[in-house]
């Protein structure tokens, strides 16, 4: 039998002020059910950064995990770019 895979984002970093934590904003373009106008929809998740290297407005990729702690379920895969 095979595992689901854990599911993976891109974001940008909003916060990295908490020591090994980040949060990690998701945007995602939906379509309006009635109006069928493309509406930008943004999710914040806190993620697991084990060095801390990360800086605000690097674009990362998360991955689900375990609970962590009461409101971090996910973790730092890789930075893709780094802010300019």
């Amino acid at each position: 039998m095979e595992r689901n895979l854990r599911k993976e984002r891109i974001g940008v970093i909003t916060s990295n002020k908490m020591d090994k934590s980040i949060t990690v904003q998701v945007t995602r373009r939906v379509k309006h059910p009635i109006y069928g106008k493309f509406v930008t929809k943004s999710t914040k998740f806190m993620a697991h950064d084990e060095n801390n290297d990360c800086g605000i407005g690097d674009t990362v990729r998360i991955a689900e995990t375990r609970p962590l702690s009461r409101n971090k379920r996910w973790r730092l895969v890789e930075i893709i770019e780094r802010a300019k």
